[in-house]
């Protein structure tokens, strides 16, 4: 009974075989239907355009984390001073960080943490400026989160 099962269930599976048509001959006859290529379109001169990224805007600390510092370029040497003085928020503070765009182009980047302590009223960093314009952005960790908290193009005053 079971090997008439086997051998109806196999000659079952050869009759799909043959209505599907997998055993028929494959003709030279038999042709595809056509495609149409399209002509290609004429190109036209496109010109490259550079992606500068969007620079960060000056953010204000909240009032309870407000603190005070100051940015001087100073004369003869063209040094660039980031004092901090502390403030209403200076338990929250964690680092602070000046980077300087030099007019040649260099970028120099100081923190106030030295790795070992947390800012302190008085700190003070000291970049060597340029006789150019010198673009300079003060980043202050409060808290956990980096504000950017300045952003000024320093140059000397003759006067």
């Amino acid at each position: 009974m079971q090997k008439s099962l086997v051998i109806l269930a196999f000659s079952g599976l050869v009759l799909c075989a043959l209505f599907a048509g997998c055993t028929s001959p494959t003709g030279a006859g038999i042709k595809p239907a056509e495609t149409t290529v399209p002509s290609p379109l004429p190109t036209l001169p496109t010109s490259v355009v550079t992606v500068m990224p969007t620079p960060l805007p000056v953010e204000t600390l909240p009032e309870e984390q407000s603190v005070d510092l100051v940015l001087s370029k100073q004369r003869p040497d063209s040094s660039i001073h980031l004092l901090y003085n502390g403030g209403k928020g200076e338990v929250f503070v964690q680092n602070i960080m000046m980077k300087v765009t030099l007019s040649n182009g260099q970028v120099v980047q100081q923190y106030m943490n030295d790795g070992n302590r947390k800012p302190r009223r008085g700190d003070e960093l000291v970049i060597e400026g340029t006789r150019g314009t010198d673009l300079v952005q003060v980043y202050l960790t409060s808290a956990g989160v980096t504000y950017k908290v300045k952003e000024e193009s320093l140059v000397l005053s003759y006067l």
